[in-house]
């Protein structure tokens, strides 16, 4: 008989009995592992790992699963932190929500087989574009489609699920994105009127972000990449080079990007005013 952990570990945390039933956990079995402490009963029939995501558990104890932001990243996809306290949960269709203690779930019916654990990557990012719109959608699309998460097909399916108003979106998206913060940037650009050339390598310089009208270098540092002394020096070097060959280059941390973007928009365009 396969032993819980390694069951668990293959179901995102999280199953129905029947599934633990067909490797020879029956209904005794099952009880003894709860009232023990090995697993907790989230209700009838479903059960969960210590180790499961609380997401996860909160999704399973409403009757569907986790899907949106919460989703996204827990498949590894980028998303903008919007520090959300509630949980988003896919409940297929025709099924019914249970209420459980403290609940404050958000709730999507759509199509689709319905499974515990996390939402189809398809589905969750439809559910996303939905629940938070444009930015925290475009960011995350490109993000997976960057680690080959998304087929031709699958973009297509997205695509035609979008509302009219976001189908540009699709159509806009690049495969070679670096980061979330690239992404983010060169949406927002597009809607100031500028077109951004994204991870252009300059001689003495090295591979930047983004270059606008030529002449201006942004460069999105998240902390996990730019946080060493060694690093930040390397970044001032890299900065005085490309000011010897005409460039000036502004920096930005993730927590101006994301909420001080009126700041960094001003310095975007004074720096495209200069180099014009």
């Amino acid at each position: 008989m396969t032993d819980l952990h390694t069951l668990f570990a293959h179901m995102n945390g999280i199953a129905r009995g029947v599934d633990l039933a067909e490797y020879g956990w029956s209904r005794k079995r099952l009880k003894t592992a709860v009232d023990s402490g090995q697993i907790l009963r989230l209700r009838p029939g479903v059960f969960a790992s210590h180790l499961a995501s609380p997401y996860i558990v909160t999704a399973a104890r409403h009757g569907g699963a986790v899907t949106c932001a919460k989703a996204l990243r827990l498949m590894g996809v980028w998303v903008i932190d919007r520090h959300e306290s509630e949980t988003h949960v896919w409940m297929g269709t025709g099924h019914r929500p249970h209420q459980h203690r403290e609940c404050t779930c958000k709730v999507h019916h759509a199509r689709g087989s319905l499974a515990l654990g996390v939402a189809p990557l398809e589905t969750a990012l439809i559910q996303t574009q939905k629940c938070h719109g444009h930015e925290v959608f475009f960011a995350a699309f490109e993000s997976a489609w960057r680690q080959g998460l998304l087929s031709e097909s699958a973009r297509i399916r997205i695509r035609t699920a979008l509302p009219a108003s976001a189908k540009w979106l699709i159509d806009f998206a690049r495969s070679d994105a670096d980061s979330g913060l690239e992404s983010l940037i060169r949406l927002r650009l597009h809607l100031l009127g500028f077109d951004a050339e994204t991870q252009v390598t300059i001689p003495t310089v090295g591979r930047v972000d983004l270059v606008v009208v030529g002449r201006v270098i942004i460069e999105a540092d998240g902390e996990e990449n730019h946080g060493s002394e060694e690093k930040r020096a390397r970044d001032l070097r890299r900065d005085a080079n490309a000011s010897k060959l005409g460039y000036e280059t502004l920096r930005f941390t993730y927590s101006m990007i994301v909420y001080e973007w009126a700041l960094v928009a001003d310095a975007i365009l004074a720096a495209v005013g200069r180099a014009r």
